[in-house]
């Protein structure tokens, strides 16, 4: 970051105010350079490029499983609480049908009464409240299975909630340290750059730019400058 910055600064210089000036004269010829383009700037060294260059792509790798861990989580949530909601469903339907099947046996029970006399009736009777508590107790039962699974789907879920926010919390945690490393090596290599320029001189990166191929690599050798190279475009 700031490479253009620092390139310019050390072509025109800066002024009283401590600003980088707009031009460079040269009073020889009266040559007035007003601007610098700067296509591109990366490490020549191939050794700093390759670590760069892989520091970014393993943060794009490392973002990428993220999200992908991050959905697939979100699929085995929503596959769970679609298992729950259909287990509870299931339980509610058979607690409903145990409910319509008491009601008949109380119906057939108030039929037969009507229809018998003493003890007829009598033991219809009771084999109507026989059926209607053992019917009641099933209902109950029903209900009691389906607050039970209720309860641990619900656990479950929550369960599976506080893994998956933990484990994104920590691959956010690694992919930040990781382009923060990335980031420090940019700066480090802008700022090794830097020294490097401000320590040789507007005057000396000028005279570079106008010699030759074979004698730009002469002087930047000998100015201890291998991994570098000056281009006046």
């Amino acid at each position: 970051r700031g490479s253009a910055n620092i390139i310019r600064t050390a072509v025109f210089g800066k002024d009283d105010d401590d600003e980088v000036r707009d031009f460079l004269r040269f009073d020889s010829n009266n040559l007035v350079i007003t601007n610098v383009d700067i296509q591109s700037v990366e490490p020549v060294d191939s050794k700093t490029r390759d670590a760069l260059q892989k520091s970014v792509q393993l943060a794009i790798e490392i973002t990428t499983k993220s999200q992908e861990a991050a959905a697939r989580h979100e699929a085995e949530r929503r596959e769970q609480e679609a298992r729950a909601k259909l287990e509870r469903q299931k339980i509610a339907d058979e607690a409903e049908a145990e409910k319509a099947r008491t009601e008949l046996l109380k119906l057939q029970a108030q039929s037969a009464a009507v229809e018998t006399t003493g003890h007829a009736t009598a033991e219809a009777k009771a084999r109507a409240q026989a059926a209607q508590i053992e019917g009641e107790a099933n209902v109950k039962q029903a209900e009691l299975r389906a607050e039970a699974e209720r309860i641990k789907n619900e656990a479950g879920i929550t369960i599976l909630r506080n893994s998956q926010s933990a484990e994104i919390k920590h691959q956010i945690e690694l992919n930040k340290l990781e382009i923060e490393r990335a980031t420090a090596l940019a700066e480090i290599e802008a700022e090794k750059f830097k020294d490097t320029v401000d320590s040789i001189g507007a005057d000396t990166i000028c005279s570079i730019a106008q010699a030759g191929p074979e004698m730009q690599a002469k002087m930047l050798k000998g100015l201890g400058l291998q991994g570098y190279m000056l281009t006046d475009g």
